[in-house]
């Protein structure tokens, strides 16, 4: 059953918001996928980059997502968290991570257990999200420096596109179902 948070509106679950930092694209392609299954769903949705998202009165949902650096969301998504902490805190929030867990092949598949915990570190205790997902990207050899195209490859790692759309489409229904009372 969804929490019962503040809500600016009164006509159901209310406007949705999915804000997104991202370093090469991928996570803008899977903010834009779940806006687009969301309001498939006929939830209003917008979808901006969070150094776009000033004010956040209009909405009611937030879906707040980063690419994922160094174990790390990127500096503006952190920035914007806990910026606007205050206000995504008495809202619904879902909050998803877009790393290279897919790449990670043999002994080197248990980091990324620990990567979903350390990613968004202190920003889980602050929202207190109804979720959080960590999907793949796409990883090419242009998006790392010298040294981590060395790392990249002595672990043994491969370059592509590792999106997962069947996981996000069915994430992105999840949402829409606890928004529209239809969750369990």
């Amino acid at each position: 059953m969804p929490r019962t948070r503040e809500s600016s509106h009164s006509d159901g679950a209310g406007r949705v918001l999915v804000a997104y930092a991202t370093a090469h694209g991928s996570t803008r392609s899977i903010a834009e996928r779940l806006a687009a299954r969301l309001r498939e769903q006929g939830l209003p949705v917008d979808v901006l980059p969070v150094g776009a998202a000033r004010d956040l009165r209009p909405y009611d949902v937030f879906v707040l997502g980063s690419a994922v650096h160094d174990m790390a969301w990127l500096p503006e998504a952190l920035a914007f968290a806990h910026r606007e902490a205050g206000t995504l805190a008495r809202r619904d929030v879902w909050i998803f991570s877009v790393g290279m867990p897919a790449a990670l092949r043999g002994p080197w598949k248990t980091l990324a257990a620990q990567e979903e915990g350390r990613v968004i570190g202190g920003v889980e205790d602050e929202l207190r999200p109804r979720g959080h997902r960590l999907f793949s990207g796409v990883v090419r050899p242009g998006h790392l420096s010298v040294s981590g195209r060395l790392k990249f490859g002595a672990m043994g790692l491969r370059y592509g596109d590792y999106r997962d759309w069947s996981a996000v489409d069915g994430w992105a229904v999840e949402i829409g179902r606890e928004l529209l009372g239809g969750g369990d």
